[in-house]
């Protein structure tokens, strides 16, 4: 072999070498299947509705679920063999469809991913919020949605028990964070209170506080943490929290997180200030994993982009600021899950 032909030989092993991990990548994407499913609510009793999304064979395809546009495919076939399992917790008076875009995104890499709605905070159902049964059960209820799955004879063969994430938006990052170890005082709301007293969330404290009854009342909450059992889940191993309600956790909550934590936000969130909530935490969390910022993007961001029907029922969440494209912040986002995820859970391309 002349020196002209090893060195073509060459250039077409370094080509090669380069394009692997594209290959790789492509290799890992398949289509997504999804059912409806009910969990267990160890909270109010009866069940709640959910979805799992896992990874199929067969090629996904557009599906509608009210004014949600869904990549997948109804009951297609699963891919056989035990995957890791992302719960995804959703926000304030949410949906168990709000996050769907993450949820296909990482089933089409090979997770299996279940969501929840959670009872009286959810869009059509609010009368839980600011009680025990709300502030203390969401994180039961995600941890009521990994039982269901794992004791299940159908779903319990697609997962590996030892391979489980939890991911949150607002106050599903709450939940997240309380699944992982954090333990929340309620009392911190007074002094967040003083500092933002047109917040329209202290309104009711406010109230109580000219009634006298708000010391009271916070003890109560705070005694009901555990009341359906301890929010933390050992099963857990991982967190991928966005834009959370944290302003409830100090340093002494936070320092029973042991597991990587990966913090999402947006710069101009006005429903959950920055400075009070998620960058408050951030220097608190031993296990910090990284924390990525939006820029110019509100809360809202991190609901999946909008179909033009959810555009016009729900345009207060679908609007982003001037220089906020959502579509492409989802990407980076559902990347960002999959590599945190991917490392954290040992879950290699499949």
């Amino acid at each position: 072999m002349n020196s002209r032909s090893r060195l073509a030989l060459v250039s077409r092993m370094l080509i090669l070498l380069l394009l692997a991990p594209v290959a790789a990548i492509a290799q890992a994407v398949t289509g997504v299947g999804f059912q409806a499913i009910a969990i267990h609510d160890p909270v109010n009793g009866g069940t709640t509705p959910g979805y799992v999304f896992y990874p199929s064979a067969q090629p996904s395809k557009v599906t509608w679920r009210g004014p949600y546009e869904l990549h997948a495919t109804p009951d297609a076939p699963p891919i056989a063999g035990a995957k890791p399992l992302v719960v995804i917790s959703h926000g304030h008076g949410g949906s168990d469809l709000g996050h769907h875009d993450l949820a296909a995104y990482l089933a089409s890499h090979g997770f299996v991913v279940a969501t929840l709605e959670h009872p009286k905070d959810n869009f059509h159902d609010m009368s839980g919020v600011g009680t025990a049964a709300v502030l203390a059960g969401r994180p039961i209820q995600v941890k009521a949605a990994v039982s269901e799955l794992l004791n299940d004879p159908h779903w319990k063969t697609l997962i590996d028990p030892n391979r489980i994430g939890v991911t949150g938006f607002s106050a599903g990052g709450y939940a997240a964070l309380m699944v992982v170890g954090a333990v929340p005082r309620f009392d911190l709301y007074v002094g967040y209170c003083a500092r933002h007293p047109k917040d329209p969330d202290c309104a009711m404290l406010q109230k109580l506080q000219s009634q006298g009854t708000a010391t009271a009342a916070l003890a109560a909450l705070q005694a009901s943490v555990d009341q359906w059992g301890k929010p933390a889940d050992p099963r857990v191993k991982a967190a991928f929290v966005m834009a959370p309600l944290s302003l409830v956790f100090d340093k002494a909550g936070l320092a029973h997180v042991n597991r990587p934590v990966y913090l999402y936000y947006g710069q101009d969130d006005q429903v959950l200030l920055p400075q009070e909530n998620v960058l408050h935490i951030a220097p608190l969390i031993r296990t910090l994993a990284g924390t990525k910022m939006i820029p110019k993007a509100g809360h809202y961001v991190f609901l999946a982009p909008c179909s033009p029907q959810l555009g016009k029922d729900a345009a207060d969440l679908c609007k982003d600021p001037p220089g906020v494209d959502r579509v492409a912040a989802h990407q980076r986002i559902n990347a960002s899950a999959l590599a945190f995820f991917r490392k954290t859970l040992g879950a290699a391309a499949h």
